[in-house]
Formats: structure tokens, C-alpha cells, sequence
């Protein structure tokens, strides 16, 4: 059973439920109300009759009258206030009854009571309301009784007539109740049919589907929420797509990159295998072998450190001094740029940051080995850190600005002729970013061509 199908069916029977419960309570206080009313007017009747009988009887010389005199005297009376629907009893006994009920019990000292006694008697499908009361004589020896009988049958049918009215006003009440019970349980409901009509859309693959209601009731705030949730899952979905993208290029490029120096070993080593070579070039053979193999190593020792930076969760902060970092990626840098003839100059007014002391000295030797390679014999690299920014300036070749949004791709490299020959494998700029990126950090890059290149690493502020 549905949900929408299980709130109408409680609802019906809660209204079915007030219905018979607040219908029968009204029913019953009608009638109770009737009767009473009812009751009180006849009650109000023999209380003057009575009354107007002891004051003729009281006025008239009743005491002298012989015995038969007084009864033919009472019936008199009685028939004046019409006899049909009045018993009088004398001591107990009926002295004159003219109506059609037979009082079986004249003798009841209720009957005789100062204030009215009333009863009803069901004879079938008649009811019969008897009232009693004593005629109040004054100084008039004689105990005198009278009993007001009256058919309330009409009573009991206007009763039932109402009733039968009262349930054809439930019944229709209920029915239009239960229509619009299920007009608004289905309104209701609407948005939540629209949650899983788009959850069942998400779920087939279609990721742009979002929940169409507008309502700013519970039922909105959870279809924002819905949809603010499949947005995530279609930007991670995304972004899971692009990385496997990237790393599917990644491995692509590397298969090239692997590919030359490859090709190059194998053909000087088959050359020193199959080909009698002289001594300088067997020399110049194992010489290019030996190079391509170190480019080979440091290829694959970035390949894997670019790599790790995805994977690995063992990163370390810790307080460091920024100008220690820096004279250790100097001293590690020394020999290479002795060799290359270029200078470096380094200068440092950071103090000290959380930082991972390898990835951050990666990160530094990185650029200044990219500078070197853009660099000229003879020119400088400056590594200054200043303000929150740590920046690696060369007088190379500069990048076209064209080109400057895909230095940080890995294995993307401006002049490939140029990068190769200095062992370059376009993964450092790559790993810089990724390095900068784990730290909280923006890696920017400012260039013109001929003139040179600024690496700049962007720290958000101590505190922050």
C-alpha cells in the first residue's frame, strides 16, 4: 500500500470514527432535550390543573356532599379539563378514568407527592407518560391524586426522524471529507512523488535531474537538500570522471615519454651487441645509454611522487623556519646550477609555517631546476620569500601567455625539444601544484616571453 493510500485510509476512519462518535453524542443530547422538554411542559400542565381543580373544590361546599355526590362532583371537574387524558384517585383508589391506559398501581405514594412524579411506559411501539401529583385541598379532609396521561409516540418518531437527518448530514459530511482528503493528501504528497520520480532519474545515471517543488514548507527545505545533495554527487561524479581523465592521459604520456629513451637504448645497445664500433664510439654509445637511463630514473622517481600526492595520507606539518627550507633546496640545487653556470640568489622574511619539510623542499628544488632549464648560461635565479609568498623568478625564455594555464598538466611541456635535452619530463611544475595545493596554497604564474618567468606560491594568512 502506498503512502498517500495509507494516509487517506487514517484519515477516513478518524473522520469516520468523530463522525459516529460527535454524531451519536448529538443525537443523544437532541433527544435527551426533547424528552425533557417535553416532560416539563406536561409536568407544567398537571401542576396547574391540579392547582385549578383544588380551588374549585376548596370554593364549593365538597365536605357536605355525600359520597356518591363527590364522585359524580369530581368527574364533573375532571371532564372540564378534558377526562380523556387525566386518572383521579380517591385513597388509593381510581375514582375516575376515562383515558385508554389502565394505572395498575393507584396505590404508589408517588402519585400522591407534593412535587410531580413522571415516568414513561413503552407498551410496544406506544410510549406513555404518566405524571402524578396531590391536588392540594387546604383543609379538605379528602386525599385526592391525579395522574396526567399522555401518548409521546409522535415524540419518539420526531426523534428518529431527526436522527435519520443527522446521519444523512454525517454521512454527507463525511463523504465530501473523504473527496477532499484525498484532493489534498494527493497535493500533499505531490512534492515527495516528485523527490522519487527524480531519485529514480539520478539513479538510471541522468545526474543534471533535480526535484522541481518550490514549496517553502518541510517539504521544499528537503528538496533543496535533495537537490543540493545530487549537485555534490554530480560534481564529485565530475570531478571522479576528470581525474580518471587525467590519469588516463598521465599514463598515456608517460608510455610516450617512456618510449623514446627506450627506443634509444635499445638501438645503441644493439649496436654495441651486433656492430663492431670503434673505442670513442662504443664510449659515446654507453655514455647516451647511461643518460637516458638517469632521465629514465628521474622520470619514473616523479611519475611516483606525483602519484603519492593522490594517495598518500601520511603528509606531516610541522613548524617550520621558511629560510632553512630555503638554504637546504639551495645546497641541493648547488652542483647542478654550478654546472649550468647559473647563479642563485636567495633572500627570505618568512618566518616560520606548518609545512611538510619534503614536499615543501620538493616543491622549492622543483622550481628552481624548471628556472634553470628555462635559463640562459650565465643568468641568476632569485627565490624570495616575502609576505605570505614565496616566489622563483628566472631571465629565461619566458612562456607564451597562451600556454601558461597548461604548464601546471602533467607532462605538458612549452618547447619539448628544448626540455628534453635538459632532462625534463613536464611533471614538475605538475608536482609544485599539487604540493602547493596540499598546502593550502595557490601556485600563480606570471611570464613574458624573452624575458623571463615568475613562480609565485600564495600562502592564505597566518590565523586563517
Amino acid at each position: 500500500m502506498k503512502l498517500w493510500q495509507k494516509l487517506s485510509l487514517l484519515t477516513v476512519c478518524v473522520l469516520l470514527l468523530t463522525g459516529i462518535v460527535s454524531g451519536g453524542v448529538v443525537i443523544h443530547g437532541v433527544m435527551i432535550y426533547n424528552q425533557s422538554k417535553t416532560m416539563e411542559n406536561y409536568e407544567q400542565q398537571i401542576k396547574s390543573t391540579a392547582f385549578a381543580l383544588g380551588r374549585e373544590l376548596q370554593s364549593s361546599p365538597f365536605e357536605s356532599y355525600q359520597k356518591a355526590t363527590k364522585i359524580s362532583y369530581l368527574k364533573y371537574l375532571i371532564r372540564r379539563y378534558d377526562a380523556s387524558e387525566y386518572i383521579l384517585i380517591e385513597d388509593d383508589h381510581v375514582i375516575c378514568n376515562e383515558t385508554a391506559f389502565h394505572l395498575t398501581d393507584p396505590s404508589d405514594a408517588r402519585w400522591g407527592g407534593e412535587t410531580v412524579f413522571s415516568v414513561i411506559q413503552q407498551k410496544g411501539s406506544q410510549y406513555i407518560l404518566l405524571a402524578g401529583k396531590r391536588i392540594p385541598l387546604g383543609n379538605i379532609s379528602t386525599n385526592l391524586k391525579l395522574v396526567l396521561v399522555k401518548d409521546i409516540s409522535s415524540l419518539y418518531q420526531n426523534i428518529r426522524s431527526q436522527a435519520f437527518f443527522y446521519v444523512l448530514i454525517y454521512l454527507s459530511m463525511i463523504i465530501v471529507a473523504v473527496v477532499l482528503v484525498f484532493i489534498i493528501t494527493g497535493r500533499i504528497l505531490k512534492p515527495l512523488r516528485e523527490l522519487q520520480r527524480a531519485a529514480q532519474d539520478i539513479q538510471k545515471g541522468n545526474l543534471t535531474r533535480r526535484a522541481d517543488v518550490h514549496s517553502k514548507d518541510e517539504m521544499g527545505m528537503m528538496a533543496q537538500a535533495f537537490n543540493k545533495m545530487a549537485q555534490r554527487i554530480e560534481n564529485q561524479v565530475t570531478e571522479l570522471e576528470n581525474e580518471s581523465e587525467r590519469r588516463r592521459q598521465m599514463m598515456g604520456s608517460l608510455a610516450h615519454e617512456l618510449k623514446t629513451p627506450m627506443t634509444s637504448i635499445i638501438g645503441y645497445s644493439d649496436s654495441l651487441l651486433h656492430v663492431n664500433l670503434k673505442e670513442a664510439q662504443r664510449t659515446r654509445a654507453l655514455n647516451h645509454i647511461y643518460e637516458q637511463c638517469k632521465r629514465l630514473e628521474r622520470l619514473s622517481g616523479k611519475l611516483m611522487s606525483l602519484i603519492g600526492m593522490y594517495d598518500n595520507d601520511s603528509i606531516c606539518f610541522e613548524e617550520l623556519p621558511v629560510q632553512v627550507l630555503f638554504e637546504q633546496a639551495a645546497l641541493i640545487e648547488k652542483y647542478n646550477l654550478e654546472q649550468q653556470k647559473i647563479k642563485l640568489v636567495y633572500s627570505c622574511e618568512m618566518g616560520s609555517r606548518k609545512l611538510d619539510k619534503d614536499l615543501m623542499i620538493s616543491l622549492l628544488v622543483n622550481l628552481i631546476d624548471n628556472a634553470a632549464k628555462a635559463s640562459d648560461v650565465g643568468s641568476t635565479i632569485y627565490l624570495t620569500g616575502k609576505d605570505n609568498v614565496i616566489a622563483v623568478r628566472d631571465e629565461g625564455c619566458g612562456i607564451p601567455e597562451e600556454e601558461i594555464e597548461h604548464v601546471t598538466e602533467a607532462f605538458y611541456m612549452v618547447d619539448k625539444a628544448r626540455s628534453r635535452k635538459a632532462g625534463g619530463s613536464g611533471l614538475g611544475l605538475a608536482l609544485c601544484s599539487k604540493i602547493a595545493e596540499l598546502h593550502g596554497a595557490r601556485l600563480l604564474i606570471e611570464s613574458r616571453t624573452g624575458e623571463g618567468t615568475t613562480v609565485l606560491i600564495k600562502f592564505a594568512p597566518l590565523g586563517e
